[in-house]
């Protein structure tokens, strides 16, 4: 009687520590709201700018997905040896940073490298969040209740059953080697090739790794075909008063002798995990988007 006593007094204690274990598990949010200075969206833009390169980032790219707002991309050493080091960690190699006009006031805003760095194997990047902080403050982070970070990791996180996970790439096409690889999804953006634009392309150290920074700003119009651009995505799923604009832009990993993409039912359910299935804001309105936007990538990947 006293051993059976033990046994459930051990595995009450196992519970408890359990329990408190998973209260004490850190919770993650995608993006963060930096702090907005006075001025116009051009005035905002020069600033956020100036900030990053104060604090040691490079601007690789920036881009109007539509004409509320501007996103910026940069990249950082820290952040480059770290996507170099992981496996397809160059998908998370440029810092995206945006600012977004919402009812007249504008918003500062960042990806929490924090959330991004554990979802694709990066590390949770403590050294790229501080100089973002000093760069352009840190007044909260949004986007979602928040993820678990040990559900959150390669391999880990999905929307729901049978939905694509970090290591499911999308191979966009196949090459006689690297140059041709790299040749032909520039020249293909340099065209426009499926309704996108150019934004950043970041070299990574030491490795046949190019990562592209691609806008889909063209598409078939909001009322017909694939709802993939960057307009008519955001205009359903983000919707909250604070906007989730450093979604944005998509990436083309070009290694080795291939183009690779994220799948998009998984990379816009990592950005969004709090998005319901129906409704007038629901992945059931966006269902056509993963293949148009895998569509515009296919273009510039010259399939």
């Amino acid at each position: 009687m006293i051993r059976q006593k033990t046994k459930i007094s051990l595995f009450i204690v196992l519970l408890v520590l359990a329990l408190f274990s998973m209260a004490q598990a850190e919770v993650l949010k995608p993006f963060v709201l930096g702090k907005t200075p006075p001025g116009s969206m051009a005035d905002v833009v020069e600033y956020a700018k100036a900030q990053l390169t104060d604090q040691g980032f490079t601007i690789v790219g920036s881009y109007v997905p539509f004409p509320a707002a501007t996103v910026i991309c940069a990249s950082l050493p820290e952040l480059s040896a770290a996507a170099a080091a992981a496996e397809n960690g160059g998908f998370g190699a440029a810092q995206r940073v945006a600012v977004t006009e919402v009812n007249g006031a504008l918003q500062l805003s960042y990806m929490n490298p924090a959330y991004l760095g554990t979802a694709y194997g990066l590390g949770k990047l403590e050294s790229v969040s501080a100089k973002l902080a000093a760069a352009l403050g840190h007044e909260q982070e949004f986007g979602a209740e928040g993820v678990k970070e040990e559900k959150l990791g390669p391999g880990k996180y999905h929307y729901k059953m049978l939905m694509p996970y970090f290591d499911d790439i999308d191979v966009l096409n196949t090459y006689p080697d690297y140059e041709t690889g790299v040749n032909t999804v520039e020249a293909n953006l340099a065209a426009g090739k499926g309704g996108t634009v150019k934004v950043y392309r970041i070299d990574l150290p030491g490795k046949d790794i190019y990562v592209f920074g691609v806008g889909i700003t063209q598409g078939d119009g909001p009322d017909s075909g694939d709802k993939d651009t960057d307009k008519e995505i955001l205009d359903i799923i983000d919707f909250q008063e604070i906007r989730s604009t450093p979604y944005l832009p998509y990436e083309i990993m070009v290694q080795g002798n291939q183009a690779l993409a994220l799948r998009g039912r998984y990379r816009i359910a990592v950005h969004f995990p709090d998005t319901s299935m129906a409704g007038a804001h629901g992945f059931t309105k966006i269902m056509s988007s993963p293949g148009g936007i895998k569509k515009a990538l296919e273009a510039v990947a010259g399939k």
